[in-house]
């Protein structure tokens, strides 16, 4: 199994849920602003989208989204809980969770880091983006992850984009809910290993 990633972007989520879960995978970079391997391949020949994350089986099927791959590698490794069962109702608050941070977290971010965005619009990204941050951090009082006191794959991608606040002037450290949780998913090794991995800590 081979996951191509890019240091820091959204594909960090399924890393991170790689290294939880145990299993054996090779993480190839695959730099968004250069699309070059580094061996030189071109990575619109791997993946013709362009977009990380992207995992490519053993047998040659393909994945390319964040929320399909994080459960599907939680589905082959079920003693590690890192999802609810298929077909419980904690199963649809995980995917609900998913499409939460994929639609208004993900994509409001994403905004702020596109070459040529007017100011005006990327001020009001913030603000949206804050209005959002703000909700999530009242969904986390008295919990230790999204779903209560287990990680799940949700809270991998949760840590990865609310981490790029610190790069686009949005400062999540008023959000004491919000920021114990970063803490404590940062703390995790596994998280550790992805972060130091990708050349994000030493």
């Amino acid at each position: 199994m081979k996951l191509y990633y890019s240091p820091g972007a959204c594909s960090l989520s399924p890393h991170i849920v790689l290294k939880e879960s145990g299993l054996a995978f090779e993480a190839i970079a695959a730099p968004t602003k250069t699309h070059k391997l580094a061996d030189g391949t071109d990575y619109y020949t791997i993946n013709p989208l362009g977009y990380v994350p992207y995992l490519v089986l053993d047998d040659g099927r393909t994945l390319h989204e964040g929320p399909a791959i994080v459960q599907y590698i939680a589905d082959l490794v079920p003693n590690k809980q890192l999802a609810p069962a298929n077909g419980s109702w904690e199963r649809y608050k995980l995917q609900e969770w998913l499409n939460t941070i994929g639609t208004e977290l993900h994509k409001g971010f994403s905004l702020l880091f596109t070459p040529g965005m007017p100011a005006e619009a990327k001020e009001i990204a913030r603000t949206r983006l804050l209005s959002r941050l703000n909700w999530v951090d009242g969904e986390l009082a008295g919990k230790t992850y999204l779903l209560g006191d287990t990680f799940c794959v949700a809270d991998a991608y949760l840590f990865v984009v609310a981490g790029w606040g610190k790069h686009v002037g949005i400062d999540i450290t008023g959000l004491s809910h919000l920021s114990a949780f970063m803490a404590r998913v940062a703390a995790r090794p596994a998280v550790q290993e992805a972060l130091r991995a990708e050349g994000l800590i030493n």
